[in-house]
């Protein structure tokens, strides 16, 4: 990315993003600590560009508000107008498996580092990567002629996912 223009590294990537709060229903200090970092090292780095919206001449750098209607992920997308860029949906019944097993290695990392030795604590924290990880490649996989992105853009939309998924 750093080969590029800077007017075109600009266009590829989100300037803004927010989470529907009326879909979050609650969330303890450890999950609002990983929202926070996601969306801050979100906007500070992504590689982000929605094929269709592009290939209707808009251009970014795009503002994206994630939010869940009636089980599906909706990406709502402004261009760098505000003009509206259109919403991509996907389902969220192929992440299910992901983000339960995601939040029960985040559960036993977080009391992990509470009581737990500094192995042990690295061997869940492995785990943990590796289930992120994996979660990521899939949601990367999903996103395919939707949204061109990287893999570390991709692994921070994931923890926001996980963020819309936790219903108390």
């Amino acid at each position: 990315m750093t080969d590029l223009p800077p007017d075109h590294q600009t266009a590829r990537r989100i300037a803004e993003i927010t989470l529907d709060e009326a879909t979050i229903l609650w969330r303890n200090e450890d999950v609002e600590r990983e929202r926070a970092a996601a969306l801050r090292d979100l906007v500070e780095d992504n590689s982000f560009t929605p094929v269709r919206a592009t290939q209707r001449g808009q251009k970014g750098p795009w503002s994206l508000h994630l939010s869940v209607v009636e089980g599906r992920l909706a990406m709502a997308l402004r261009d760098r107008d505000g003009a509206d860029a259109g919403t991509i949906g996907l389902g969220l019944a192929r992440f299910r498996r992901a983000v339960r097993e995601y939040f029960a290695i985040c559960d036993s990392y977080y009391k992990a580092l509470r009581k737990a030795s500094a192995q042990e604590i690295e061997t869940i924290d492995m785990a943990r990567r590796a289930i992120h990880d994996r979660a990521t490649r899939q949601l990367v996989e999903a996103l395919e002629g939707k949204i061109e992105t990287d893999f570390d853009t991709a692994r921070r939309l994931f923890t926001l996912i996980c963020v819309l998924h936790i219903r108390g």
